[in-house]
């Protein structure tokens, strides 16, 4: 039974299931209606599947419609089209009198090479901060232009500029061009080299067992995912990880961790120094993890209902078993929403049918999606129309998919600099454990995915009170327990203004941290860093706080946020007790686990 309703496009229809004679078998038989649509079905997927590969999983008709929506609107709107004027002609004033101001381009971390201030590099700068603030400018504020595609425009002339930017150009840049004459041209032959090794590592990448070479010294098990634990359980969906106690007693309530499924869970537990499940055993708590299994395409059908029911459900049953206490639930993420979407469910059965949670601990993770950020951007109905067929050719969403969507947020950190480093000036990065678990992507399955994005980020059905669990609906308000959230800063995927709005949803007690760093650095912030990490942290009052309002009330302070979040889930804890027993007696191998090693 399918715990969750929805409304989805019909699957097309097996060519062993088309009933009558086939086309083209002569016309005194004809073929039956339905499997004539089902035929036609087939073929508008095909189609569309074809022009989604060749846009990436994209719909070629949003960015079109964006266009004419910006187009038509900026023709008719002549204040526009004078401030821009009044913008140029302020600009080549100022560049024939030499009077252009030096800070142009100070602030882009492309130009920081103390090259880019003397001439002519500087003009070139100058000129390039000019040509993107006059985009910038053109594309904004203009009257009658919808929201979204004002965004998008956004977004899409970043993404052009980006491109032009004179510091990807060999012969432009200073930084390189000293290099040159530094190294005699051999950065050229690095980067050369460096070019040879990627193409390399894109091609083998789908080969089977295969591997990454830079990222070979990061192996799971060994450098990453190390905490010592055992698999306690394990289902076609999971394997539930308990881990090792590593103090004489612990806190009676046990940690659930459960991450998201977009990668893999050890972005929790990486390397011993940046390890949050390492700090939580070490501080006397009993940890569990989730690991979710590589989708292949027989898993095309697995929906949010089975990461519901097989995934979280299932392994807070496991975790009651073996520890008879309730769970403090902790998510990533995804995680995180799916964590929300349980003691949301939980909270409405009165614990009839789910142990009981604790509290609930939500890392960068959305459960309002109205302003989800630049991520939005590409979930529509009509980019859900291509991808939609895209995956149901192939049962999943590969994981180097969506990797370029995250990459194209980020374009001139992850990708327009990275070339420069590598390609122009030859050196590489140190891989780091964070970077060797980003590449190690998985694959969404088709319904998992297409629910995520429709039920999500397209229709908000989760805030809004129109998600339904074996048909009832589920919201927020009923949530009971108290909460803890953290959003970062520079978060793409998860903007805090939106992790925020939690606020409004529940009377629930919160206590709400913002903390430097981006979506996975911001959470993978160990203790010990204070001259790079800072954050700040406020518990829910009597009355809401706009964001902006929160953000000047509250004071910052320097180092890592787990402190205050290990200490949170003490003072909610009853009582220390000896460790359980791993497992209850019952163990079926060491961690890391199996699923976690899936290509």
């Amino acid at each position: 039974m399918r715990a969750i309703e929805t409304t989805s496009s019909p699957a097309p229809v097996s060519p062993t299931r088309l009933t009558g004679a086939a086309v083209g078998a002569g016309p005194e038989r004809e073929l039956p209606q339905a499997s004539f649509d089902a035929a036609l079905t087939r073929l508008d997927r095909a189609v569309y599947a074809a022009f989604a590969r060749v846009s990436g999983g994209g719909s070629p008709a949003t960015p079109v419609l964006a266009w004419l929506d910006w187009m038509l609107h900026f023709a008719c709107t002549p204040a526009k089209h004078y401030e821009l004027a009044t913008h140029v002609l302020a600009y080549l004033e100022s560049f024939m009198t030499g009077s252009l101001p030096d800070h142009l381009g100070n602030d882009d971390p492309r130009f920081d090479d103390p090259g880019w201030g003397h001439w002519p590099f500087n003009l070139l700068r100058n000129a390039f901060a000019q040509y993107d603030s006059f985009w910038q400018q053109a594309t904004t504020n203009v009257r009658g232009v919808s929201p979204r595609n004002e965004q998008l425009m956004h977004f899409a002339v970043r993404q052009s500029t980006d491109v032009l930017s004179p510091a990807n150009c060999w012969w432009l840049n200073p930084q390189v061009l000293r290099v040159m004459v530094e190294t005699g041209g051999s950065n050229l032959v690095k980067g050369a080299h460096n070019w040879l090794e990627d193409l390399e590592d894109l091609l083998t990448s789908r080969v089977p067992g295969s591997s990454n070479r830079r990222f070979a010294p990061h192996q799971l098990g060994r450098d990453v995912a190390a905490t010592p634990g055992k698999i306690v359980y394990r289902n076609p969906l999971i394997e539930l990880i308990q881990y090792q106690p590593q103090s004489p007693t612990v806190w009676r309530e046990p940690v659930l961790l459960v991450p998201s499924w977009i990668l893999k869970f050890y972005v929790l537990d990486l390397s011993s120094h940046h390890s949050l499940v390492r700090y939580l055993v070490e501080r006397g708590h009993t940890v569990f993890m989730i690991s979710w299994r590589n989708a292949h395409g027989e898993a095309r059908e697995l929906g949010l209902s089975d990461y519901l029911e097989t995934g979280l459900f299932d392994a807070l049953r496991q975790v009651h078993r073996i520890t008879s206490a309730p769970v403090h639930g902790a998510g990533y993420c995804l995680g995180g929403t799916l964590l929300a979407l349980g003691a949301a469910a939980h909270a409405r059965a009165h614990g009839k049918e789910i142990p009981e949670l604790k509290t609930i601990t939500l890392f960068a993770a959305q459960t309002d999606f109205s302003e989800p950020g630049e991520l939005g951007l590409f979930v529509d109905s009509s980019r859900l129309a291509y991808l939609d067929a895209l995956m149901w050719e192939q049962g999943y969403l590969d994981g180097e998919q969506m990797a370029a969507v995250f990459q194209m947020l980020r374009s001139h950190d992850l990708i327009w600099s990275r070339l420069v480093r590598e390609y122009l000036l030859g050196t590489r990065t140190q891989p780091t454990d964070l970077m060797a678990w980003s590449a190690d992507t998985t694959r969404l399955p088709y319904r998992l995915h297409l629910e995520t994005l429709t039920h999500f980020y397209l229709h908000n059905d989760f805030a809004e009170g129109r998600y339904h669990i074996h048909g009832k609906p589920v919201h927020l308000g009923a949530l009971n327990v108290p909460i803890f959230v953290v959003g970062t800063e520079r978060d793409h995927v998860s903007p805090w203004r939106s992790v925020y709005k939690l606020h409004l949803l529940t009377d629930a007690e919160i206590g709400f941290v913002l903390t430097s760093g981006g979506h996975n650095a911001g959470i993978v912030s160990a203790p010990g860093h204070a001259h790079r990490f800072r954050f700040r942290i406020r518990h829910k009052g009597e009355h809401y706080m706009s964001p902006a309002e929160w953000l000047d009330a509250t004071p910052v302070q320097h180092d890592s946020w787990w402190p205050c979040w290990q200490q949170w889930l003490a003072d909610r804890s009853s009582s220390q007790v000896d460790p359980p027993p791993v497992g209850a007696g019952t163990t079926l191998g060491d961690a890391p686990g199996s699923y976690v090693l899936e290509c």
